[in-house]
């Protein structure tokens, strides 16, 4: 039987991703399961090796983060929101800085055309950004590369930040083993996932994979069903896709994008990196947050990688969490209202 070129090249993403991860385990680098398949999956795409994502089996993993995220709303959670308040009334202030200074960064600075110029600004969803901007008349090529990118180094440069500014520890404990969780709390665990996936697929939720579990999870919670995340092995699992998921995204780059396109991209993420910096600073001198929470909170990668980072600090994952749920849903609810106004500028 003849295997598909599809099935080669995930077998060998896989099995270099399975190699970055022993490299960054065996020299004892932090987070071997996100940064050595991310390593490992850059390098062979940026070698234009015939590598390839694990579609829906990588969103699949994701889920297990919405589960995370979802045994972490408890009775106290509600009960701290009214402190929360006023951190989160800051995000859309965080949001509008954004827009002014990163359209026109990369309109006038860059030269990309509006809708592009907008949806690569715009710190939301990398899957969301692309097909908004896409449909507003945004290249989509480097909408993926710019946002990409972001995460890539946000993900990169922030444990290193967290542990040499704050003094933060990349060593929680990121759940209990599968053999000390209760087989019915697994059980229920992996129904929300499924369950909120498919059901968040089928009403058009965005975010999907990750908002589904945690909502479903969230109501299990609530209910005093469930009293704990997801089993370690699950989470490491996440990471692994999460890790891979970030590399082959750069799969295919040529020169001319790797020298302006994804050069935008770094550049625009140290505008970002002052922002948050900014708002992480205020935060804090305001007392509204810790200040490994705030800097997380504020911090304009992935939702996904942001939660893994929150799991291994040990930071409140509520806390963190309701910002970018807030941030990821403003860009969201925006991003149509925005395309529809450049589709009949154009027409106009």
């Amino acid at each position: 039987m003849r295997i598909s070129q599809s099935t080669q090249s995930r077998s060998l993403t896989l099995i270099l991703a399975g190699g970055g991860t022993l490299a960054f385990w065996w020299v004892d680098l932090p987070l071997p399961f996100l940064f050595g398949p991310m390593a490992a999956c850059l390098i062979a795409a940026l070698s234009n090796l015939p590598i390839n994502g694990f579609g829906q089996v990588s969103v699949a993993a994701r889920t297990i983060l919405g589960v995370a995220v979802g045994a972490s709303i408890t009775p106290d959670l509600f009960h701290q929101l009214p402190q929360m308040a006023m951190s989160v009334s800051l995000v859309p202030v965080f949001i509008a800085l954004i827009g002014i200074i990163g359209v026109p960064f990369f309109r006038h600075v860059w030269g990309f055309d509006a809708p592009t110029a907008y949806y690569a600004a715009m710190p939301g969803g990398l899957q969301d950004m692309v097909i908004f901007g896409t449909e507003a008349g945004g290249d989509p090529r480097a909408l993926s590369l710019i946002h990409a990118t972001r995460v890539l180094i946000i993900v990169t440069l922030a444990p290193a930040f967290l542990t040499l500014a704050y003094g933060a520890g990349l060593t929680n404990p990121i759940g209990a083993p599968v053999t000390e969780l209760p087989v019915r709390e697994m059980a229920l665990m992996a129904a929300a996932a499924l369950i909120g996936w498919k059901g968040g697929e089928r009403i058009g939720l965005f975010g999907a994979s990750i908002l589904g579990p945690m909502i479903v999870t969230a109501l299990l919670s609530l209910a005093g069903l469930i009293h704990s995340r997801p089993p370690a092995e699950a989470i490491l699992t996440a990471q692994f896709f999460i890790g891979c998921g970030i590399g082959v995204h750069f799969l295919g780059v040529t020169w001319g994008e790797l020298t302006w396109v994804v050069l935008a991209g770094v550049a625009y993420v140290l505008v970002l990196a002052v922002l948050a910096a900014g708002f992480t600073g205020l935060v804090t001198w305001a007392g509204l947050g810790d200040p490994v929470e705030a800097f997380l909170a504020f911090a304009p990668g992935g939702q996904a990688e942001m939660t893994v980072l929150a799991i291994v600090t040990g930071a409140d994952l509520g806390f963190v969490i309701t910002h970018h749920l807030t941030r990821i849903v403003l860009v969201i609810v925006g991003a149509p209202l925005v395309a529809g106004l450049m589709a009949r500028r154009r027409k106009g």
